[in-house]
């Protein structure tokens, strides 16, 4: 087998829609020589997800789909397409060696039925009407097979709607509208209410949904990227007919949407990763492509120059990183490098072409106004800080600096990482966030963002106190101050029955521009130990070597450790920790002086670094009441002439913060 490089992607230039089409191919080509005889089955790596290897070979046939349906659809030619309509046929075909089989309960291949029918409704010639009528029928049967199967109470409802769009398209009897619409209503509801303006924060989050009931508390790509927002427009251009109302509603939730939306992007394109599936890299920015691809007007300030510099800048963060491919050109498991502990286990080979998301905007003609505009950089009349109420974020600009500011969210379920996608304070577009790999040390815990806490009472067996515990459900977390300049995320969590911790997370005030602060209040009934990390950046210094080695302790040039403060910078940037004085919070405080130290942590722990080290703050509680309050510190590569200035600007804690207790 010839060996092929993802040359079309990687050394791609991403400034035109041509550029665009050329990236696209980049990620089909190196699929041809894993593609069964018959087309139906893609193969591509050995590892597993929870669901069985037939389902494994569609999904990596079907998501390059989201890709190769809008490039025809806008009029754009792709050499390898019959690989993908012979392999329609004989996916369906329940007389066939490749039969996908049909859909039981709650299976993957709803999930794969989104992106088939996709293709069939966006480009109904290619994919169906130039089949035979024996391959149509199986077709049409095989989408019909997930109406009256059970199927997960959250954005899977999506799927079916999209099976049935495509059966109504193609005027199939198996077409169900009493079970799309009651989909549809459901999928309704898990929208948030629109919520009223407050002081000078003008712009409202009627746009956002939940992925589920109201129990879930989860607002991530999926609520918008992933899949929620991208199916409610392509919903819209459809159904502009059939729906109208309906139709403008999804297009003005969009135009809402993003407006919040366009706060979790830099000014260089990257994204700020935060949640579940971040393995599906670039369709992060599919909520924009789609913008394109379905005519949903930005709303002002964004216009479609706007949108066309996010997607092609984005893609450009991309672009160059060939960490993200296998030898052979097939895309890998992970973020910015192959990573496993970057998955979920719904994640297989093939899972990563959910990415192909991202081509959307191809089924734009070439004269549609996205392509046609000038690309322009991120709308700089957009406030350095915004408060997001629905997700419970506050988003910052400061000192070169991306990031999010986070209470609220949290897994609802026991999914791998849970407490490090969701219930971290903060998350970085430049430093990324870290995955644990495991919980009996701080390098195993990888707990950048978050306070960690361990039981040192007198007598605790050593097998219990080695377990360190992080936040994981905030409760009565709230966005205090919304719209002035005290603004701040509050929240309390319990990391043991006896143990209860309020926290503050304040945004960089302008003397401080690359710090952020924190303060929690801990009231504990027991003896404790903690530490308390800030941003994660590259772990290997300018001589090459580790910062920090990993068993003799020494550290290279770059990292420093004293009492009271931490900071690593490396070519990832310069971040660091600093123990600030609490006295001004409280008259009968119990100090604390904690002392710095780099943690080396595990291996690929961070999306960004696959080696990464974390400066810490280590303290000791006794029990009774006590405030620590930390200045978190980060400044990116591009900022390097001013690391050593912005780190001398040391925040205090707010006087102010009492107030609210």
């Amino acid at each position: 087998m010839v060996l092929l490089s993802p040359t079309a992607f990687t050394e791609n230039p991403f400034r035109t829609r041509h550029d665009v089409a050329e990236g696209l191919k980049g990620l089909l080509d190196p699929l041809e020589p894993h593609t069964s005889l018959g087309g139906a089955c893609i193969n591509i790596g050995s590892t597993a997800a929870h669901y069985d290897t037939r389902a494994v070979a569609l999904e990596t046939f079907a998501r390059p789909l989201w890709g190769l349906a809008a490039l025809l659809a806008g009029g754009g030619e792709y050499e390898g397409t019959a690989r993908w309509v012979r392999g329609l046929a004989n996916g369906t075909d329940p007389r066939g060696e490749e039969y996908w089989g049909a859909s039981k309960a709650k299976d993957q291949r709803m999930v794969e039925m989104s992106p088939l029918s996709f293709a069939i409704a966006l480009a109904p010639d290619v994919f169906y009407t130039s089949q035979t009528l024996e391959a149509q029928r199986n077709i049409a049967a095989f989408l019909a097979s997930c109406m009256t199967q059970p199927m997960p109470d959250t954005n899977w409802l999506w799927f079916r709607v999209f099976a049935n769009l495509a059966l109504r398209s193609i005027g199939s009897p198996h077409h169900n509208p009493g079970r799309m619409a009651a989909d549809l209503e459901r999928l309704d509801s898990f929208q948030l209410p629109p919520h009223l303006p407050v002081g000078d924060d003008l712009i409202g989050s009627a746009g956002w949904s939940r992925d589920g009931p109201e129990d879930v508390k989860q607002l991530d790509y999926y609520s918008s990227s992933f899949a929620i927002q991208v199916a409610q427009m392509v919903y819209a251009k459809l159904c502009a007919e059939e729906d109208p109302r309906r139709a403008r509603a999804y297009e003005q939730r969009a135009k809402d949407f993003v407006k919040d939306f366009v706060f979790y992007f830099d000014d260089d394109g990257n994204a700020i990763p935060f949640g579940r599936s971040m393995v599906y890299r670039f369709a992060v920015i599919a909520t924009f492509s789609a913008m394109a691809l379905c005519n949903v007007e930005p709303p002002a300030p964004l216009t479609w120059g706007h949108l066309k510099g996010l997607v092609l800048r984005h893609l450009r963060t991309w672009s160059g990183n060939r960490d993200i491919f296998r030898s052979d050109g097939t895309l890998n498991i992970g973020y910015a490098y192959d990573n496993m502990y970057a998955t979920e286990n719904y994640n297989a080979p093939g899972s990563p072409y959910w990415a192909c998301k991202a081509f959307l905007c191809l089924g734009a003609p070439l004269n549609h106004p996205f392509w046609t505009s000038d690309e322009l950089p991120w709308p700089s009349t957009m406030p350095r800080i915004k408060a997001l109420p629905d997700p419970g974020h506050i988003m910052v600009r400061s000192g070169g600096h991306v990031f999010l500011l986070s209470s609220g969210q949290t897994a609802h379920y026991t999914m791998r990482n849970g407490n490090a996608k969701y219930s971290k304070f903060s998350y970085s577009s430049t430093f990324g966030f870290c995955y644990s790999t495991g919980s009996l040390d701080l390098e195993q815990l990888a707990a950048d963002g978050m306070l960690a806490l361990r039981d040192a009472s007198p007598g605790v067996e050593a097998s219990d106190s080695d377990i360190w515990r992080v936040r994981r459900v905030a409760l009565n977390a709230r966005i205090v101050g919304r719209g002035t300049e005290r603004m701040h995320l509050r929240s309390g969590w319990r990391p043991f029955p006896d143990v209860y911790v309020e926290t503050w997370l304040v945004p960089p005030a302008e003397e401080s521009p690359n710090y952020y602060v924190r303060v929690h209040k801990i009231t504990t009934g027991r003896t404790l130990d903690t530490a308390e990390a800030g941003w994660a950046t590259y772990g290997q210094g300018e001589d090459g070597r580790a910062l920090v080695q990993a068993f003799s302790g020494e550290t290279s040039s770059g990292g420093m450790e004293a009492e009271g403060q931490a900071r690593a910078t490396t070519r990832g940037g310069s971040v660091g920790v600093v123990d600030l004085d609490v006295t001004r919070l409280s008259a009968g405080f119990n100090g604390v002086k904690r002392r710095g130290k780099l943690v080396q942590s595990d291996p690929n722990s961070n999306a960004i670094f696959s080696r990464s080290v974390l400066p810490t703050l280590l303290g000791h509680l006794e029990p009774g009441t006590h405030y620590l309050a930390t200045g978190v510190f980060g400044a990116p590569p591009s900022e390097a002439e001013l690391w050593d200035s912005e780190w001398a600007h040391v925040p205090r804690v707010p006087s102010d913060l009492t107030i609210y207790n």
